[in-house]
């Protein structure tokens, strides 16, 4: 028997077919370094179930195996350089705050950025994922000058661009119930989170052109997580009205650029 979240959220798909038109996602995973079992876990699924992963990887940590015979559906995205908190004391965690010096914190990106490049090759995109979602607003319009011109973080985007050639596109259902235990937050919330999103775009209340985002953690999934990504994307597949968007296409940019 379907439960109550699943039935309101294939009510709002078909609320999108009626309209005529196509529910588009994206996934990006975070905080990927290290060979894990659990970031194997996380391409395969990619690969069996044919779903587009925007994989966040830490350039100071990464380690060049896990880029090593990743499904071709999986694409590279740079989270951050070190993933090190440098707010000031009793402010919301950020890797690059504002008022940290401009030179360094640039300098600091371009080298995660080759580094990465170096490791992952082609399947990197010019896209950065700020560790926390929080990136210092004075730094944004300074990223295209390192190659930079995608920005995501989390929350439903204010324009399609921050500032003339950084394309946003967010994510907007977070898998993870952080202040519970850092566990899969259940199927009832996640499910809520994106009919409201689908609801929001298709009454044009935010960007209708932004694609839903799924936000997961492959270190912290549990069994429930990893059952609910696979029942996801059977329904979403049986549906017919869904789009799972690869990122390259998501960002309009050029893979290894």
């Amino acid at each position: 028997m379907t439960s109550a979240p699943w039935r309101e959220f294939g009510d709002e798909l078909d609320r999108w077919r009626d309209a005529g038109r196509i529910a588009d996602f994206w996934w990006r995973d975070d905080d990927a370094a290290h060979p894990t079992a659990s970031l194997a876990r996380l391409a395969s699924l990619s690969g069996r179930c044919g779903v587009p992963l925007a994989l966040a990887a830490i350039p100071a940590d990464a380690e060049e195996a896990i880029f090593s015979d990743l499904p071709e559906t999986v694409e590279v995205l740079q989270h951050g350089v070190d993933h090190c908190n440098r707010a000031p004391e009793g402010a919301r965690a950020c890797e690059f705050p504002s008022g940290a010096h401009v030179d360094s914190a640039l300098a600091r990106l371009a080298g995660g950025r080759a580094r990465l490049q170096l490791l992952a090759g082609a399947r990197l995109l010019p896209v950065l994922v700020p560790p926390w979602n929080r990136f210092a607003p004075e730094l944004i319009g300074m990223l295209p000058s390192l190659g930079i011109c995608g920005f995501s973080s989390f929350s439903a985007r204010p324009a399609a661009e921050l500032v003339l050639g950084v394309r946003q596109v967010n994510t907007h259902v977070d898998l993870i119930a952080w202040r519970r235990g850092r566990v899969f937050v259940g199927e009832a919330k996640a499910l809520a989170e994106a009919v409201e999103h689908l609801r929001a775009r298709r009454e044009n209340r935010v960007d209708p052109g932004e694609p839903t985002g799924w936000l997961t953690h492959h270190a912290l999934h549990d069994e429930p997580l990893w059952s609910f990504l696979d029942r996801l994307f059977r329904f979403t597949a049986s549906h017919g009205t869904v789009r799972w968007l690869r990122a390259v296409d998501v960002f309009h940019v050029v893979a290894g650029a």
